[in-house]
């Protein structure tokens, strides 16, 4: 289970990322479980609440921004990090 977009629904997240795996692994590959009406549903909408009230208080654009930083880092350092293939001399392999 990853963590979620927000850090302030990890917990939210962590609750309803439990409950489906079993719900999917245990009803709905049986068979006996349908995606209309399960018991994860209110799980889920308290987290789609939680990431909801953060959006509406403007942490989407500071999460936009800090992906867009991340990825700038990452592209610079993998950028950086490359060392010769031992086998293929000619090739650069990141690392």
């Amino acid at each position: 289970m990853s963590q979620s977009l927000a850090p302030e629904c990890n917990e939210l997240k962590e609750r309803y990322d439990t409950c489906f795996l079993k719900w999917y692994s245990e009803k709905y590959l049986r068979g006996i479980g349908t995606t209309d009406n399960n018991e994860c549903s209110t799980l889920f909408k308290e987290y789609s609440t939680c990431l909801q009230a953060l959006k509406e208080r403007g942490i989407d654009k500071l999460l936009d921004e800090a992906r867009e930083d991340y990825k700038e880092n990452d592209a610079t350092l993998m950028g950086r990090k490359k060392c010769k293939s031992p086998r293929h001399p000619g090739i650069s392999v990141g690392i």
